[in-house]
């Protein structure tokens, strides 16, 4: 299991692109919920490890 925060944050962000069909392609490229998913990922990869968006997202996606 991941040890900090962001990192189990970044682990359920990359689960659910796989439960949801993975990453957006041209096909889906319209899908909010991919689009979504990875644009939060693309933001929690951005920030540090002290980042307030950590929080959010945890919040946002149950992480605990």
């Amino acid at each position: 299991m991941a040890d900090s925060l962001k990192a189990r944050v970044r682990e359920k962000l990359i689960r659910q692109l796989n439960e949801d069909g993975g990453r957006p392609t041209d096909e889906d490229d319209d899908d909010p919920r991919l689009i979504t998913l990875e644009s939060d990922l693309a933001a929690l990869d951005a920030v540090g490890d002290e980042d307030p968006l950590i929080e959010e997202l945890a919040t946002r996606y149950w992480v605990p």
